[in-house]
């Protein structure tokens, strides 16, 4: 076995590997960038390395960093995580040719199954059933828009050595076939460094479903169930179960069996994951294989009680598979919700910046530890008060659960949502909440457009409708009538001017505009339960108990009698006397007046926010790649005006009317903070 290994990633899937390396005791060697100094695998791993400047192009994708860092380190092996430098042929056979052994499939079999191109050829050669397609590079977007209109859109446009969202559009016409070509082309190359491209028939109302395999190079292979991954936005994927709620025991069967034909054609070792997309008959279709461990693998370790991490080393490490086909389990069920720095109410755009501050719920289970079973983990590469740097992927953490069957881990889920706690920037937990109780994810009733067609038009607060909003409410009076009440027992204060606690209370919720909402309310202490009230609001009762301490944000405690997570905060919104109140997705600002105060406040004047349509804005921190149009020129709505990437994605922003542009104040190459003017309208 290996004494130490150098893991060539960064974030949570660094910190992953670094956990069980340390489980089985063996030292770990971090590589990092300039952005990454202070990252959280640095601090974790025995050793750390500087690679190079933070673009993932000047550090995490040179080979020659990574193999360097091993010599002067001593690692025997190198773990390569996902993204990066995982599924790279060149790098597999690099770290064999310098006796370093790499934590993954070996060079022929990336080349064989890594590269969709060629993956797809060698699995028509098998006689596996593809998506029809034009499986050969292409030279630009003019023979793009061709072979598009040949296959009949939609069209999916896909760089050969893709992953992760990256390097991926649908179109549906000519002009975006032109246009996703160019843009997925430039990801490609800025993600991957290999800008090949091709392109597909798009399967409409599919299911992705992928089987987890696992080889040795003893010529020993199994499939460790399958994983849901039909949630995804912009194909990108949002939430992952195991197992899923659509598939038949005979069609798991044949499709395990038909991903180990596969990755045994290729004489497949380490963990490897062959994708599926399952139409509505549970007819399914090779899409391509993943060499390399999946950011999703969590929920298939919590049903099969497998740590994958390890598996992948001590298959490295020469040894056999400890286990057979029969030995698999699949017990219980898993979610993975994946917390991202974006902001879902602006159209999911990214968000950096510091993380003032980051509670995740309460772990009760653990990466390295697969023993423990039925309850929360969090996997992540950050920590209060760390930066969330705009160049590498959004993800802020995974956050897993492990229930009895699906719907346990629903509501195990939504719990842990509620008890995340993330500051600083914006993450996307309502918009998890608010699929986590659509009524057609519950029933298991979805597939790869679910998210396009229920959320087609953007997210808003109002797609998370609250199953009690009352409740709300009722939490809001209860605690600023604790903060009164503490506020009444301070000593030193005026004779005849002191703290009244009350019983009495408005709770105005602020919405859009000054369009607000009075609701009447009551709430009286019982005398002989400590921290308990009872609220009357709308004709409803609420018994609300929680021993939290005023200030924290995570307000758990109980509510007639079943129990609630909530966020709690004072002075966050417009208004900084009102308090925010989060539950189950939904999130409400109120301010709790006395009726006197109430009253006088219905006179308070609206103030309308200042008119910014004449300035084009930065809605994100990112690096402006270019501007498309120059002063005086007219434009029409939708028309490109520039272009920001960040966080490995480009973002194009459109002109939202017609107009003339103005003053250009921001230039090629500059890099945005957010809300910074890039140009004027005249």
């Amino acid at each position: 076995m290996f004494t130490k290994i150098l893991i060539a990633n960064r974030g949570e899937i660094a910190c992953r590997v670094i956990a069980t390396a340390k489980k089985m005791g063996i030292a770990t060697v971090a590589v990092y960038s300039d952005a990454d100094k202070e990252a959280r695998h640095v601090k974790l791993a025995d050793e750390a390395v500087h690679i190079g400047a933070a673009p993932s192009r000047e550090s995490y994708l040179l080979a020659d960093k990574i193999i360097a860092a091993c010599k002067q380190t001593g690692a025997q092996a190198v773990h390569p995580g996902y993204g990066f430098l995982s599924e790279n042929e060149a790098f597999a056979k690099r770290c064999e040719d310098e006796g370093i052994a790499f934590i993954g499939p070996k060079a022929h079999s990336i080349a064989a199954m890594g590269d969709k191109i060629a993956s797809k050829k060698l699995a028509n050669e098998a006689k596996v059933n593809t998506i029809p397609g034009y499986n050969d590079a292409i030279s630009g977007p003019e023979q793009a828009v061709e072979i598009a209109k040949g296959i009949g859109y939609p069209v999916m446009i896909k760089a050969s050595a893709g992953g992760g969202g990256k390097g991926l559009r649908v179109a549906y016409n000519d002009k975006e076939a032109f246009e996703g070509f160019a843009s997925c082309q430039n990801e490609a190359r800025n993600s991957f460094g290999d800008d090949r491209i091709f392109i597909e028939k798009f399967v409409q109302e599919p299911r992705h479903i992928e089987i987890q395999v696992l080889g040795d190079s003893h010529g020993n292979v199994i499939y460790l169930n399958e994983r849901e991954c039909s949630i995804q936005r912009r194909h990108q994927k949002v939430i992952e179960e195991a197992p899923s709620p659509f598939i038949s025991d005979a069609t798991r069967k044949a499709m395990g069996e038909q991903a180990v034909a596969l990755a045994k054609a290729v004489k497949y070792q380490s963990a490897g994951t062959v994708e599926f997309v399952v139409g509505k008959d549970q007819d399914f279709y090779f899409l391509e294989m993943n060499t390399r461990l999946q950011v999703e693998h969590p929920v298939t370790e919590c049903i099969t009680g497998l740590d994958l991490v390890e598996l992948m080393i001590r298959v490295a490490a020469g040894e056999k598979l400890p286990l057979t086909q029969a030995d698999v389990k699949r017990d219980g069920w898993a979610i993975e919700c994946r917390i991202n720095a974006e902001d879902p109410f602006r159209n999911f755009l990214p968000s950096t910046g510091r993380l003032v501050r980051f509670q995740p719920p309460e772990e009760t289970m653990f990466q390295s530890d697969t023993s423990k079973k039925l309850g929360v983990r969090v996997d992540t590469g950050v920590y209060e008060g760390g930066e969330i740097p705009m160049y590498y992927d959004s993800m802020i953490a995974k956050l897993i659960v492990h229930g009895t069957d699906r719907n346990d881990a629903i509501a195990k889920m939504r719990a842990a949502l509620n008890g995340f706690v993330i500051r600083g920037i914006s993450s996307n937990i309502p918009f998890q909440a608010a699929l986590l109780a659509h009524p057609k994810f519950v029933t298991g009733d979805f597939n790869t457009g679910f998210i396009a067609e229920n959320y087609g038009k953007g997210f808003h607060a109002e797609d998370v409708p609250h199953s009690d909003p009352l409740f709300l409410v009722a939490l809001a009076a209860f605690m600023h009538r604790r903060y009164r009440a503490r506020a009444s027992g301070i000593s030193g204060q005026l004779a005849g001017h002191e703290v009244k606690v009350g019983e009495e209370f408005v709770v105005v919720t602020l919405g859009a505009e000054g369009q607000n909402q009075h609701h009447e309310v009551t709430v009286s202490d019982f005398e002989d339960k400590s921290g308990s009230s009872a609220i009357q609001v709308g004709g409803n009762s609420y018994q609300i108990s929680s021993n939290a301490t005023l200030g924290q944000i995570r307000v758990q405690g109980a509510c007639n009698g079943q129990g609630f997570t909530a966020q709690v905060e004072r002075g966050v919104g417009k208004n900084p006397l009102a308090l925010r109140i989060a539950h189950n997705g939904t999130q409400i600002d109120a301010l709790v007046l006395s009726p006197l105060g109430a009253r006088l406040h219905k006179l308070m004047p609206f103030k309308a926010p200042p008119d910014l349509s004449k300035f084009l804005l930065s809605p994100m921190p990112g690096l402006l790649v270019d501007v498309a149009v120059q002063p005086g020129q007219k434009v029409q709505a939708g028309e490109k005006l520039a272009v920001i990437e960040a966080m490995k994605m480009e973002n194009i922003l459109f002109a939202a009317q017609d107009g003339v542009v103005g003053k250009i104040t921001a230039g090629k190459g500059e890099s945005l903070a957010v809300d910074q003017i890039i140009l004027e309208f005249q």
